[in-house]
């Protein structure tokens, strides 16, 4: 096994900047009474303006003006932790969070899927870095053990047990994931690296730390199995992005939006599925909110796509208030089959296929306003078509249910056509019905060529004088 080990030293910033704070500005996040918050986590701008953990936020400001500071938000941090699971179950069937600031991944089984390591770290790094998050990456044979070469060695991957313990030997016993009351006890002694640590007689290691650290070091070494909670992406998807102050306009809310829906497209990917219909609710002040659902004539999953059909949607929509907060719930996610493409077609590359232009039109016009075509049961040529709502399987055109041709352009009545036709290319169809509900009707129809050189189809009353009657025209 391999396991690689995805660490995120800013997420408890990127859980709570605002979108419009550039990432190189110095910035703290705090804890504790809302009157003497003191200091968490401090980016590097910060620390070297002076700014350290556990310090107050008034000490900090003192000495470096202009400090940016939020309230940690735990609950914000593990959603941006699961979100990142669901990009990384695209790599991996054994996913795991590894809580505060890291993920496990076991990249074993996908190596040769994706060319070796070299070729997937590659990629993950790639698609981590286009999305904006700061990262550090490691793999070895023992989760644990990837996981602390993660904090101290970015990039090292050990493909074997005596290669990581040769590493391991170096790490400080402080940064190794024991507690801190055990690492000052060892620290005490003399011993403030781990190679030391693993010295030691097993009888006397255990008498001063106790079973519980000293199974940490046998799973940091591969001595014992470690059970992991594997990660399942949820049936449901729902998310939420709160705004530290209230955002007016539909300009202002595009970005985190398209955040909003890149994450979903992410997770989509990862279910190996796609999404009909969503719901974007925009919350505002003292309870009141909007609910902006998003309707798809098939199931989708492109973020482009999606977050252009958004965008339409929120044109129409009249805002009444300032908005507080923005969320997307998706109940029903059905499979995807993604539409096969002709590898050596090239011909329409570019151009916009009927499906997302129907998507785009009903986004831009209203649900109510493109409607398809369905076949009635019904020889009339009038009778034999009826407008549906378009859907997944909806037609999009009509179908005949007659042996002859028929013409996409009716008129909206038949009229004269003055001037018989100066030849007659196909016909006569015969259509008889409509006598039980009072339209009887009795015509020969044919396609002509009239004198100006266009096709036609008219037709004749049977029983009634030769008079020619326009019903249709042929492209």
């Amino acid at each position: 096994m391999l396991w690689a080990c995805l660490h995120f030293p800013e997420l408890p910033f990127d859980a709570v900047r605002p979108h419009e704070v550039a990432r190189e500005a110095a910035a703290v996040v705090t804890e504790g009474s809302l009157r003497h918050p003191r200091i968490v986590a401090a980016n590097a701008q910060a620390r070297a303006g002076g700014a350290r953990i556990g310090q107050s936020l008034a000490a900090a400001r003192g000495v470096q003006a202009g400090l940016h500071a939020w309230r940690r938000d735990v609950a914000a941090e593990q959603q941006h932790l699961a979100s990142l699971a669901d990009w990384a179950y695209r790599f991996s069937a054994t996913v795991s969070l590894a809580p505060p600031r890291s993920l496990l991944v076991e990249v074993g089984a996908s190596l040769s899927l994706f060319g070796g390591w070299p070729k997937l770290e590659r990629r993950l790094r790639s698609e981590l870095d286009a999305c904006g998050w700061v990262h550090r990456l490691s793999a070895a044979p023992v989760a644990a053990g990837a996981q602390v070469l993660a904090a101290h060695h970015d990039g090292m991957a050990l493909l074997s047990v005596p290669q990581l313990m040769q590493v391991l030997h170096d790490i400080p016993v402080s940064k190794c994931g024991l507690e801190k009351q055990t690492s000052r006890i060892l620290s005490a002694v003399g011993l403030s690296r781990l190679g030391a640590v693993f010295a030691l007689p097993r009888v006397e290691l255990a008498r001063r730390i106790g079973p519980q650290a000293l199974t940490h070091l046998d799973r940091l070494r591969g001595l014992l199995p470690e059970a992991r909670v594997a990660w399942q992406p949820p049936a449901r998807y729902a998310r939420r992005i709160e705004f530290d102050h209230p955002v007016s306009g539909m300009q202002g809310l595009l970005f985190p939006l398209q955040r909003l829906l890149r994450e979903f497209a992410v997770f989509l990917v990862a279910r190996d599925g796609g999404v009909q219909c969503f719901d974007l609710v925009f919350e505002h002040e003292r309870g009141a909110s909007t609910r902006v659902p998003v309707g798809l004539l098939a199931p989708q999953r492109d973020a482009g796509m999606l977050f252009d059909l958004a965008r339409a949607r929120l044109e129409r929509v009249e805002w009444a208030a300032a908005v507080v907060a923005l969320s997307l719930r998706a109940d029903d996610l059905p499979a995807l089959c993604p539409p096969s493409v002709d590898l050596f077609d090239d011909g329409r590359r570019g151009a916009l296929d009927w499906p997302a232009l129907a998507e785009r039109l009903r986004a831009r016009l209203g649900e109510d306003t493109l409607h398809g075509l369905a076949p009635v049961a019904d020889h009339r040529p009038a009778r034999a078509w009826r407008e549906q709502a378009l859907a997944t399987h909806g037609a999009t055109g009509i179908t005949s249910r007659t042996p002859g041709p028929r013409p996409f352009w009716l008129l909206p009545r038949e009229i004269p056509l003055g001037l018989p036709p100066a030849e007659i290319l196909a016909g006569p169809e015969r259509i008889e019905s409509g006598w039980w509900d009072g339209d009887d009707q009795r015509r020969d129809y044919y396609i002509v060529r009239t004198r100006q050189g266009q096709r036609a189809w008219a037709f004749l009353t049977v029983g009634a004088s030769p008079s020619w009657m326009l019903h249709g025209w042929f492209a």
